[in-house]
């Protein structure tokens, strides 16, 4: 049960990750692909990646 509640959790965040990556209009079409699949593939960390040390600097 909270394994699933943490799967969801962890997908509707990637998704809204994806979503701010594509709103950037500083970034090319290849680089937000290339963010937009390593956050999914890599879920958490991907996030937390995105989140502290990327974001910031798009």
């Amino acid at each position: 049960m909270l394994a699933s509640i943490v799967y969801i959790v962890g997908l509707i965040a990637a998704i809204w990750c994806v979503l701010d990556i594509f709103k950037h209009n500083k970034l090319n079409l290849l680089w937000k692909i290339v963010l937009s699949i390593a956050v999914l593939a890599f879920s958490w960390i991907g996030l937390l990646v995105y989140y502290f040390l990327i974001r910031d600097k798009i």
